[in-house]
């Protein structure tokens, strides 16, 4: 089963190493496909990185990137990963698995680890699968880093909307839900996101465009969002979502994209980091 995984890139060239890193050495058929929108250096990395297949020119913003990406894509798997995040090892084979043993299933979501700018692993996120009240109402419950689907979504034209250049994971994933994409977990950890300081996810960079969303709803709708809250927090209680996670961990640290640095006897509780 082939995987599509879609970076979209723009001045991050020393994160995108790690990110290039951690799929190559996926021990599986991939197709690594970086969007990237013009990058300082960007052609030497190309030549330093023949796995990856890079395309450089300009884009209308993330999501755009990724929509151009995938549209070029031609795995039968298809997952996008910025160059802030990265795989664990094994995470391919283990999702491929997943989908040759569940064909019903078209989006798969797995836990991730969250870690500081330096990698240091600071907690982890169970991943509980997404409802459509939740998804209009609260922030995005899943992380997109460990979400992969089949490429019949993208066949089918659900794509990602450029306008929304910080929330379009949320609107796309709303879009999956109302057209009724059949939906699974692996409660397994699958990849790591950074806090770098920079991430679109940032919570300050998020909240202009969260408050044009929820304006667009009727106030009798907003009205739910305690209610809808409440629901999903009893939900991820029973998936064992506020458990320590405790084992040991590879993957790639800051400078070092030359092998996995293994993390030990973690401890991870599951509470947001704050910024």
């Amino acid at each position: 089963m082939r995987f599509s995984i879609i970076t979209p890139s723009f001045r991050q060239l020393d994160w995108l190493e790690l990110c290039a890193a951690s799929v190559a050495d996926q021990e599986i058929e991939v197709e690594h496909r970086v969007q990237d929108a013009g990058s300082p250096g960007i052609e030497a990395w190309c030549q330093s990185h023949p796995r990856a297949q890079v395309t450089v020119e300009a884009d209308d913003g993330m999501y755009d990137a990724i929509n151009r990406g995938l549209q070029r894509a031609r795995g039968e798997i298809c997952a996008y990963l910025n160059c802030d995040e990265q795989y664990l090892p094994g995470t391919l084979s283990k999702v491929g698995d997943f989908f040759s043993q569940h064909p019903e299933v078209d989006v798969v979501f797995g836990d991730a680890i969250l870690a500081d700018a330096a990698l240091r692993p600071l907690a982890y996120r169970r991943a509980v699968i997404p409802l459509r009240w939740h998804t209009l109402l609260r922030p995005l419950g899943v992380l997109t880093c460990s979400t992969f689907f089949r490429r019949k979504i993208v066949d089918d034209g659900v794509l990602f909307d450029p306008s929304w250049k910080i929330i379009g994971d949320k609107m796309w994933l709303l879009g999956l839900l109302d057209r009724g994409y059949r939906m699974a977990m692996m409660p397994e950890p699958l990849a790591v996101f950074a806090f770098t300081g920079e991430n679109l996810s940032h919570p300050q960079a998020m909240a202009e465009e969260r408050r044009r969303w929820h304006r667009q709803l009727p106030v009798e709708i907003r009205l739910l969002r305690p209610l809808v809250q409440l629901h999903h927090v009893g939900r991820k209680w029973r998936a064992g979502a506020y458990q320590k996670f405790t084992g040991d961990l590879r993957y790639y640290t800051r400078g070092d994209a030359s092998h996995r640095k293994a993390f030990t006897q973690l401890n991870l509780g599951s509470a947001w980091p704050k910024q």
